[in-house]
């Protein structure tokens, strides 16, 4: 299985107790966080929402949705919540929230492993691609969540996607190579 650890950060000028109330209650994501298509509750869980297992089908930009069933393991109202996946991405995801003055920091850390055998096939040259994926998700959730309260989103921080990186090399290589071989074509002439 290929693995993944994504640190996502969304500063929103709120009451940390707004973002919190939305990001504790994933089944209406669907409602306002485009990449997310599904959510629905398997299981019940006590009133904290500890046990509780939703289904969540995630689609961004690439042509594929990922399944996977999220188990709250853990929650510190209105200050972090943890889930365990299993399904298609297998690992923990938690929301950690922190009140800065009248800014809300809401940090998602991701760590995950595809269980998919195409995408763990295809992760040594797709990894990038993978990644750019997830920022996409993330970053249309920080938009629209800041959107959906009425507040701006004051900053955001995207897991250095490989995929700008590598762009950034491959586009150097080919300027490099175009520039050598216009220095050997003015030399022949």
């Amino acid at each position: 299985m290929a693995s993944y650890h994504f640190v996502t950060v969304w500063r929103l000028q709120a009451p940390i107790e707004r973002v919190w109330d939305e990001l504790q209650h994933p089944e209406r994501w669907p409602a306002w966080w485009k990449g997310f298509r599904e959510v629905r509750e398997l299981e019940a869980g006590a009133e904290d929402g500890v046990g509780a297992v939703k289904r969540f089908g995630v689609r961004g930009a690439l042509p594929y949705t990922l399944f996977f069933d999220g188990r709250i393991v853990r929650v510190d109202a209105p200050r972090s919540l943890e889930l365990d996946a299993s399904g298609e991405l297998e690992g923990t995801g938690r929301w950690s929230l922190e009140q800065q003055g009248d800014i809300t920091e809401a940090r998602y850390t991701w760590d995950v492993r595809t269980s998919k055998p195409w995408m763990n096939a295809l992760a040594p040259v797709a990894r990038p691609f993978f990644a750019w994926n997830h920022d996409v998700v993330m970053k249309d959730g920080g938009q629209r969540l800041a959107r959906l309260l009425g507040v701006p989103l004051v900053d955001m921080e995207l897991s250095a996607s490989p995929l700008r990186s590598t762009l950034k090399w491959a586009g150097a290589a080919i300027v490099s190579v175009l520039l050598l071989r216009r220095r050997a074509l003015n030399r022949k002439a």
